[in-house]
């Protein structure tokens, strides 16, 4: 059964500013200009959001994995896409340059997935005013406040990686 999370017990306004129904609206907001970005270099690149969505993974398991290496199957597992789905995912990002499939040395049926420094500089260019504006907007607050929106997110990343599974 899916994880949910029950929201019976707090009848909170619509209007209160911390309420549950201000923060969904909040999120939904922050969630679709981050999508309407990432459309946006998707569409520049000649991908599709998938795409770039594949790359944000890729990225992000250098911190993640033990091992710093994404894998195919890895990939299609967390983004729940089918093999030929997944399959056509790298292929566009292998031809556009985006990244590279490397053999393992000590296994040759392992593949690890490698984001090409070219491509992760023109992502820099591109998000570069995303991350300034992320900058001065954590410039406003205290390291005190800061910890809590990271606790916050942390608790949100958490709860919606149980949702569904």
């Amino acid at each position: 059964m899916p994880a949910t999370i029950d929201d019976s017990t707090s009848p909170l306004p619509a209007d209160d500013p911390i309420g549950l129904q201000s923060f969904a609206v909040l999120l939904r907001r922050m969630n679709a200009e981050f999508n309407r970005i990432a459309q946006d270099f998707a569409h520049e690149q000649g991908l599709h959001l998938t795409d770039v969505q594949a790359l944000i993974a890729v990225l992000d398991a250098a911190d993640d994995e033990a091992d710093g290496r994404m894998t195919p199957g890895r990939l299609r597992k967390q983004m729940n896409l089918t093999s030929g789905a997944m399959t056509a995912c790298l292929d566009r990002l292998e031809r556009t340059g985006h990244i590279r499939r490397v053999r393992a040395a000590d296994d040759r049926r392992v593949v690890h997935l490698h984001y090409e420094e070219r491509a992760r500089q023109v992502a820099r260019a591109y998000f570069r005013p995303l991350a300034h504006g992320t900058d001065a907007t954590r410039a406003g607050f205290s390291d005190d406040e800061l910890r809590v929106v990271v606790r916050f997110l942390a608790e949100m990343n958490r709860h919606l990686s149980l949702i569904g599974r």
